[in-house]
């Protein structure tokens, strides 16, 4: 509680030439951040991880569901398989990543040597620093905390309830619509929160990956804090602001779930 108290302290106050806050209360901060630049990153921060969200469930579901179902014996194992990113330091992964999809990196190599590039594509692909690695860095990076809760909803399912459906005529379609699904979906919500949560915050992977050419709204709090903007009221009105609509956000969920 104690640095969300002081983010709300400071997004009241105002700061110096030399960017040291000054405890003099003001509302201008909020109203800076409703201008339309900011509320236009805010849009795109929302798109990119509203996309994200909705990658790493199409592509975790399958994987949770087939480790939930999988025999107990291997289980962990595959669990551990999706764990083992994280034994490698976020930065060292994002390089890894960069130099993979450089334009002399070894995707572009693959695609010459297998005649793709330039009977496809006339020229190697340009991939880093555009929206397409942002994506594909947000999902390598959250994809995880889109299985592990999914999984546990898929290893909680009754196989009886499946059976069932199935013995009264159901196909496996409408089995999994109208069964699989619904009993799951507590687990896509909750991976739901924990991808989209932090990638609309996240800064580290736009400014490697994006290069600086997509900007979401944890690189403008972090140029208040640490770059050039050197502005920490304005950058927390952003972060207590961004907080807010999250939390109106939960507590309305909440309310129509009662």
């Amino acid at each position: 509680a104690a640095p969300l108290l002081i983010l709300l302290i400071y997004s009241f106050c105002q700061h110096d030439e030399l960017g040291q806050v000054l405890p003099r209360f003001t509302w201008a901060n909020y109203q800076r951040a409703l201008d339309w630049t900011y509320l236009r990153i805010l849009f795109d921060s929302l798109y990119y991880a509203g996309l994200t969200t909705l990658l790493c469930a199409v592509m975790g579901y399958p994987i949770a569901y087939y480790i939930g179902r999988a025999p107990e014996v291997w289980r962990n194992r595959l669990l551990m398989a999706v764990m083992i990113p994280f034994w490698t330091s976020f930065l060292i992964r994002t390089y890894a990543w960069m130099i993979i999809l450089a334009e002399e990196g070894p995707l572009n190599k693959l695609l010459i040597a297998t005649g793709i590039v330039p009977h496809i594509f006339r020229q190697p692909l340009d991939l880093m620093y555009t929206p397409f690695a942002v994506v594909l860095g947000l999902v390598y990076m959250y994809l995880p905390f889109m299985i592990l809760p999914i999984y546990g909803s898929v290893e909680k399912l009754d196989s009886s309830l499946i059976e069932a459906a199935m013995d009264l005529g159901a196909s496996p379609l409408r089995t999994f619509w109208r069964v699989i699904l619904p009993l799951t979906w507590p687990g896509i919500v909750a991976g739901a929160m924990l991808v989209f949560i932090p990638s609309i915050g996240m800064f580290a992977i736009t400014d490697l990956m994006g290069g600086g050419r997509v900007v979401m709204v944890g690189n403008v709090i972090q140029n208040q804090f640490q770059g050039q903007g050197r502005d920490q009221p304005f950058g927390a009105a952003l972060a207590i602001a961004m907080m807010g609509l999250f939390v109106m956000t939960f507590a309305g969920r909440r309310k129509r779930n009662l």
